[in-house]
């Protein structure tokens, strides 16, 4: 029984074109499915009796389970979803101030090994599947729906900076986008508030601006080689000139922006000449950056600067005229940073 949300409406249409089935089937059920949050086909009253016996035969629309959650005092909710062969991903809903934003993964674990990372501890286990990225984002806005209807429909950002490197699953992330960005009959997202965040796969980053619409992030963290090798071991096979060359290239519209992650690290990438290097190599890209004051945790050595530090870091960008801010954490008595609700599991 195939998943039927590992379909894209395109798909859809493909396979029922075999059934000599007319296409336009194919948006109706997109709309049960993501809008009407239909779980059976039997839900799908404007379909023929013989339609939805086919979709049965043929189909399942199964969810995730939600296996756990926590709540921060902010409102940041974590979901620890457990996927069908019993392993388990993380999605971080974030309450914004007139609109949720939800974290989504793309893998289990991660192959990356970024020093800085709690998900990198647990290794990689597998890529997820396109139903399994868009279940993450459809069964976020049922719980939305099932608490408040009204505020189930601000939901409007979705960030791919959850467990995972996405464009290492490039095939099914780019899937997952055509359905969360299907304007007429899928999750309705504007493309303007998808984002994608790499670690730095160049060869898919040009692919990327081709086969999407959606915002590029990039998680940079270091200004020379040396560093970002050391805390980004991807470096050392994409490092930062062939890097910031793909990013010069990237196909975008006119006004849009690359977002440039910074994770703010003591004394490891935090001094003034770090701040410098860093306007220096952002200049001949259109590019902003988002500055992330690491978020210790207890496998990591690694330290948060002080909040002086981290106004000082800011304040160099700022005056040289880059687009910059410090994100503000969220979720920190939660334990919101990537994999740790898991490793929480594990532990018990």
């Amino acid at each position: 029984m195939k998943d039927i949300k590992n379909f894209t409406r395109k798909d859809l249409e493909v396979f029922f074109e075999t059934k000599k089935i007319r296409s336009f089937r194919a948006g109706q059920i997109f709309k049960w499915i993501y809008l009407r949050q239909a779980d059976t086909f039997d839900e799908m009253t404007d379909l023929s009796k013989d339609l939805r016996t086919m979709l049965k035969e043929n189909f399942s629309i199964p969810r995730l389970e939600l296996s756990n959650s926590e709540k921060s005092i902010d409102g940041t909710e974590k979901f620890l979803f457990r996927l069908i062969d019993g392993k388990y991903v993380e999605s971080v809903l974030i309450p914004e101030k007139n609109h949720y934003t939800l974290c989504i993964s793309s893998q289990v674990g991660c192959a990356q090994g970024c020093k800085f990372c709690l998900t990198a501890q647990g290794g990689f286990q597998r890529n997820l599947t396109t139903s399994e990225i868009v279940s993450q984002v459809r069964d976020a806005r049922k719980i939305l729906l099932d608490r408040d209807y009204d505020n189930a429909h601000f939901l409007s950002n979705i960030v791919f900076m959850g467990m995972g490197e996405p464009l290492a699953n490039y095939d099914a992330v780019i899937n997952a986008l055509a359905i969360i960005t299907d304007s007429d009959y899928g999750l309705k997202f504007s493309t303007r508030r998808v984002t994608v965040s790499t670690s730095g796969i160049v060869p898919e980053i040009k692919k990327l601006g081709h086969d999407t619409n959606a915002n590029l992030a990039v998680s940079l963290n270091a200004t020379n080689d040396t560093i970002r090798s050391m805390i980004m071991p991807i470096n050392k096979r994409y490092p930062l000139k062939d890097l910031l060359y793909a990013c010069s290239e990237f196909k975008m519209k006119p006004r849009n922006k690359i977002t440039f992650e910074y994770i703010l690290i003591k004394d490891i990438n935090d001094s003034d000449e770090d701040a410098l290097r860093l306007v220096k190599i952002l200049a001949p890209i259109r590019a902003k950056v988002n500055l992330i004051p690491f978020n210790e945790h207890e496998k990591s050595d690694f330290k948060r600067p002080s909040p002086s530090g981290i106004s000082h870091f800011l304040q160099i960008l700022l005056d040289r005229n880059v687009t910059a801010i410090t994100r503000k954490s969220k979720g920190d008595d939660i334990s919101a940073a990537c994999g740790q609700l898991k490793a929480k599991l594990k532990l018990k």
